[in-house]
This record gives structure tokens, C-alpha cells and sequence, in this order.
């Protein structure tokens, strides 16, 4: 076997390819530079940072910045997520467990409770909770002081946060889909880190498939590794990453088969659209939130389909990749 696939005597799933300082960091440099400004300063004046909320679609970095945040402030980081805070007591119980300066990092964020969301509140602003005692006649308020500290929020879906909330936050950031090169630099460093040889004419045609997101770019890293390693002993090769992404049917721009689907059965069964997105969930048997949250922003953001207020439509490039000449377009008006 070719040393491009020897393992190391340690397990490769222990060897962390999420970046741990902003130099490691590949791409979104507006983001980082505001991150940067805000703890820089944060360490000159030897306080917390101010609470953050990022943005943007599954898998881009969110989670792993703030991992950077807490590296580069020197401080802890509580790791929890919007829905598995059900009550205000499991907020309080977090709060008062944390230290000065640490980092409460809340993935999905948009997930809370009206609830438990207007316990933040005073936390974020004063530092301090109330927390009821007993119930009925005894019942009685107790007001906790908490250690002064930093809450980094992420979300997928911005527009579910209550105003209150979202203006609690002194920076709000949306990360975006990275670019083909800062993909593959990404795929590039993951290679290195798991010990294998990968062309750069291989990891650029990774990256042009990964549908602008590192989590799907290390993914079809992994496979394509699998891949190379059961067709040759000669290492990876540009013709064993195309066989491998062509075996998960993700063709040359980034589509997968549920993405073909969609376009599809708005092209072929609706004419082009205008069709609404619980017609198109039927159609493709796919839940609507799957269709709404995971192919639709790619496919709009790539230019094949538009949502309007009547429902969807295929754009010229949508008709293109189908291999329909626009003349022959039947919209429904």
C-alpha cells in the first residue's frame, strides 16, 4: 500500500481539522478582520468580549469561530444549542456556572423559547437573572448575580430572531459561500492534516463541487480518499476524484440528484413555474423544510431557480443545465 494511505498508529478521527486561530482560518476575511478589531481590543482593555451573533447557511464556519474566539481571548467556552434549552431554569443553571470572560456559545440560537429568550435579556445587559423560588403564595423572585460574560449566538435563520434579541448583540455577522480557491485551500490543509498526498488539480475539482461549503468539501474529501485508496495503490489521482464524485452523483457544478430533481419537475411538470414549494416537496417526496433550508439557497444563490411571491421559478440558467432551449419555455403567467 502507498504511503499516501498508511494510517498513523493514532485514530484519524482524533485529529481535528477544524482551524483553531484566525490565521488557520480560510476565507470570509470581512468577517474575520471584524472579529479581529473587536479582540484585539477586547485584550487591550483586558475585559470580555461584546456578545456576537453570527449568520449564514449550515456548515460554513460558525461553530468554529467560536472555538477561535474563546482561543484567541484565553478563555472557556460552553458549547449548547437553542433547542435543548427548554426552560428558563436550564439557562440559569448555564449562566451561573460560567466564569468571568467565558464564552456561552448557543448554536442555533432562533431555536429558543420566547421564554427562556427574555431571561437573556437582562443577562446580556446587566449580567444578572431573576430566578422564582417555590410556587403558589411562597413563591418569590431572587435576583442572581452572574459573571460578566460573552454570549456568541448562531443561527441559519436570522429573520426567526426577535428584534429584542438580535439588537443585544454588538456585532451581527453573516458568514457567505466561499470560492472555488479558498476551497481548495481548505481541502488542501485537511489533506495535510489526515496525511494524504492530494494534487492541487485534484483539490480544485473538489472545491468546485462542494457547493461553497467547507463541511461538504472535507466530506468529499473523505470519500474521495476511500475511493483512491480501493481503485489504485498509485494515490490520488484527478481521474479517482472524478469517479468518486461522479459515483455520489454531484456533477461538475455542485448538483447533486435531489438538486437535478427539483429543477426538473419545475421545468418538466410546471412549465418553469411559478409553483409553490409544497407542490414541489410532493413531487420530489422530500420534506419542504429540507427543500427550503438545504437545496433551495444553493440553487438560488448559484442562479438556476428564483422565488417569487407566487412561488418558484426556473431562471435561464436553470432552463440551460436542462438542456431546454429557452424558446421552448411554457411559464405559466
Amino acid at each position: 500500500m502507498s504511503d499516501s494511505f498508511r494510517f498513523k498508529a493514532e485514530n484519524l478521527s482524533a485529529i481535528k481539522l477544524r482551524p483553531a486561530t484566525f490565521s488557520d482560518f480560510t476565507g470570509q476575511s470581512r468577517v474575520l478582520e471584524k472579529l479581529r478589531i473587536m479582540t484585539a481590543a477586547a485584550r487591550q482593555r483586558q475585559e470580555p468580549l461584546n456578545h456576537i451573533l453570527l449568520s449564514g447557511p449550515p456548515g460554513l464556519g460558525k461553530t468554529t469561530l467560536a472555538m477561535i474566539l474563546a482561543e484567541e481571548m484565553h478563555a472557556n467556552v460552553r458549547v449548547t444549542s437553542g433547542p435543548v434549552i427548554e426552560k428558563a431554569g436550564d439557562l440559569a443553571g448555564l449562566l451561573t456556572g460560567l466564569e468571568y470572560g467565558d464564552i456561552l456559545f448557543i448554536d442555533e440560537i432562533h431555536r429558543l423559547s420566547r421564554t427562556v429568550e427574555e431571561y437573556l435579556y437582562s443577562a446580556m445587559e446587566d449580567f444578572r437573572i431573576d430566578v422564582m423560588i417555590d410556587q403558589g403564595p411562597n413563591a418569590r423572585s431572587i435576583r442572581l448575580d452572574i459573571p460578566k460574560f460573552t454570549l456568541v449566538g448562531a443561527t441559519t435563520r436570522t429573520g426567526l430572531l426577535s428584534s429584542p434579541l438580535r439588537s443585544r448583540f454588538t456585532l451581527q455577522t453573516r458568514l457567505d459561500y466561499y470560492g472555488a480557491e479558498d476551497l481548495s485551500k481548505i481541502i488542501s490543509r485537511s489533506a495535510k492534516l489526515l496525511d494524504i498526498t492530494i494534487p492541487e488539480e485534484v483539490a480544485f475539482e473538489v472545491a468546485q463541487r462542494s457547493r461553497g461549503t467547507p463541511r461538504i468539501a472535507n466530506n468529499l474529501l473523505f470519500f474521495v480518499r476511500d475511493f483512491s485508496q480501493q481503485k489504485s495503490t498509485n494515490g490520488i489521482t484527478l481521474q479517482h476524484a472524478k469517479g468518486a464524485l461522479s459515483l455520489l452523483d454531484i456533477d461538475e457544478h455542485g448538483l447533486d440528484e435531489m438538486d437535478k430533481r427539483i429543477l426538473e419537475v419545475i421545468g418538466q411538470n410546471y412549465g418553469g413555474g411559478p409553483v409553490g414549494a409544497s407542490t414541489i416537496s410532493v413531487a420530489i417526496g422530500e420534506e419542504r423544510q429540507t427543500l427550503e433550508e438545504v437545496h433551495e439557497p444553493f440553487l438560488i444563490q448559484e442562479g438556476y431557480l428564483q422565488r417569487t411571491p407566487q412561488g418558484r421559478i426556473l431562471t435561464t440558467k436553470g432552463w440551460q443545465l436542462l438542456g431546454i432551449e429557452h424558446s421552448q419555455q411554457n411559464l405559466f403567467l
